[in-house]
């Protein structure tokens, strides 16, 4: 398991770090094609398109990676013929809903009128390349996903070219064209996907197999699916609401809307491309931790989870002081890849313990998960978020603070999710393994 978990990580460690090279070009000709105000805006709505994939994907790649990793071969074809009928019928609920909702959301009107049917295309292909992933992220078939993860960033990198070099657009279809290359990246992924996906399932054909009940199958999934999703949920609808707060605490503050939008997307375009930059090794980390951990744990190896933890902080130490401290000494030279002069130098100086926490909190969540303690992770996100936003839109709202202000929230959100997730993981490995919650708390020992 150790050669697999490191093989596995170099995998996905390295295509992610090309991924987020390419990220970064991308956002390079995003802020040089659409200008200050079309960054703003594309950067604005990219957290709506977030909580649509979060919603059409229902983390099943997560409670599938999971159920695969914890049981034998001979259970997973029968557990993905259930899991592909459940999710078609779940595919099939969610366009009848979008239908419906699609028209009714404000924030489309600043927007093409066709972007909201695009958007549409998104869920059955979201929902089918979740299968797939969340098999291959189970049997730790790494070099798949992380093919697949640097293929969305070079399909997209490629489109964008080619789009604005051969054409010129008015600003607002601009912005819905370098959303389709969004699209139609996705849509490239799941073809790549589904053909390795139906080549599993051939084989599996041909492997003797063991029937589960639909009800176990679903009940096994959706003991994941429905907390992580929640978490995701909660997550995506604060990642959707931030924008719209920050830009409310400026206008507050005495900002005209048009520069409270100018400055959300310096704030997002760019100094949380170049500050999340670093976290492509802490992704990485949370693909192949949670059907490390899960596995570990049904083993009850907690002894061995308790020395993975330390090396994974230890292991994120050593690369998130080096990058918080380019980032603070090399703020303006790295903001002025994207705009010259530009205040987002001071925002990524600002921001570097938003960042630095953010590394830890990623893996931490894989943990969380492993262990099966969703709930708690999310009960967590819930009183960070809420602390984060409160600190956000009172501060931010000072004309002395403005921009600043919100950087403090933001701030003091992540460094109080750190210490909730960290304290939570100890607590679970520190417990006794086999005995109960009431045998616990009554001192009782193997």
């Amino acid at each position: 398991m150790k050669n697999t978990f490191v093989v596995g990580t170099f995998l996905l460690i390295v295509a992610a770090f090309l991924g987020e090279c390419l990220e970064f070009l991308i956002n390079m000709v995003l802020a040089r094609e659409l200008g200050e105000k079309g960054l703003g805006l594309y950067m604005s709505i990219l957290p709506t398109i977030v909580f649509l994939v979060v919603i059409a994907s229902m983390e099943l790649p997560i409670s599938i990676s999971k159920a695969v990793a914890e049981k034998e071969e001979t259970y997973h074809r029968s557990l993905l013929y259930h899991t592909i009928r459940f999710t078609g019928t779940f595919m099939v609920a969610c366009l009848a809903a979008a239908f419906i909702v699609f028209p009714l959301i404000p924030v489309f009107d600043q927007y093409h009128t066709a972007l909201p049917y695009l958007l549409l295309i998104l869920i059955p292909v979201i929902a089918l390349s979740s299968i797939a992933r969340g098999y291959f992220m189970g049997t730790q078939h790494m070099g798949k996903i992380a093919v697949a993860n640097f293929l969305r960033r070079a399909v997209q990198l490629v489109l964008l070219i080619a789009v604005f070099q051969l054409f010129h657009f008015e600003a607002d279809t601009a912005i819905l064209l370098s959303l389709c290359t969004l699209i139609g990246t996705e849509i490239v992924v799941f073809l790549y996907l589904f053909v390795l996906f139906l080549r599993e399932m051939k084989r599996l054909k041909k492997t003797p197999s063991e029937p589960m009940k639909k009800t176990s199958v679903l009940h096994t999934l959706l003991a994941v699916s429905l907390p992580t999703t929640g978490l995701r949920i909660f997550h995506a609808a604060s990642f959707a609401v931030k924008p719209f707060l920050i830009k409310a605490a400026l206008m507050n503050a005495g900002v005209v809307e048009e520069q409270a939008t100018v400055q959300y997307g310096k704030l997002a375009g760019v100094a949380f491309t170049i500050g999340f930059f670093p976290a492509f090794i802490a992704h990485s980390l949370l693909i192949i931790l949670i059907p490390t951990v899960s596995e570990a744990y049904a083993k009850k190896h907690v002894s061995s989870l308790s020395a993975l933890l330390n090396k994974i902080m230890a292991g994120t130490f050593v690369y998130a002081v080096p990058a918080v401290w380019i980032f603070y000494f090399f703020s303006s030279e790295l903001t002025s890849l994207f705009f010259e002069k530009s205040p987002a130098a001071v925002y990524l100086q600002l921001l570097a313990p938003y960042f630095f926490f953010h590394f830890f909190v990623i893996p931490m969540q894989a943990f969380l998960i492993g262990l099966g303690l969703v709930k708690d992770a999310f009960l967590h996100s819930i009183w960070s978020t809420t602390v984060s936003f409160i600190l956000m839109y009172v501060l931010g709202s000072m004309p002395q603070l403005q921009m600043d202000g919100v950087i403090i929230g933001m701030n003091t959100g992540i460094i109080i999710l750190t210490f909730m997730h960290y304290l939570t993981i100890r607590k679970r490995l520190d417990q006794p393994v086999g005995l109960s919650f009431r045998e616990i708390h009554e001192g009782k020992t193997f």
